[in-house]
């Protein structure tokens, strides 16, 4: 069995800043702004920790060690997806 072919992508989703008030990811040929306000598991994390993410599907980026998930559509139509965190 071979492997990929060298240069190809195999993740179309990456973390490409992180800043004080949140990150930047760019999936496929968009950039989005994550905010720790709105995703505040993310605001305790560590550099490592955000940037481990992995593209599981299409649209689906998921960070293990902070068993957070977040989907691509959320983020382009946040008004359809109320976020609603329990203590």
């Amino acid at each position: 069995m071979l492997s990929e072919t060298r240069g190809s992508i195999i993740c179309a989703s990456e973390v490409t800043a992180i800043g004080r008030d949140g990150f930047w990811l760019i999936s496929v040929d968009r950039e989005f702004f994550v905010p720790y306000h709105d995703y505040p598991v993310f605001r305790s994390a560590t550099v490592e920790q955000i940037f481990g993410m992995q593209e599981i599907a299409p649209g689906q980026l998921r960070w293990e060690a902070l068993d957070a998930d977040i989907e691509i559509e959320a983020l382009e139509h946040p008004e359809r997806f109320p976020l609603k965190f329990a203590a």
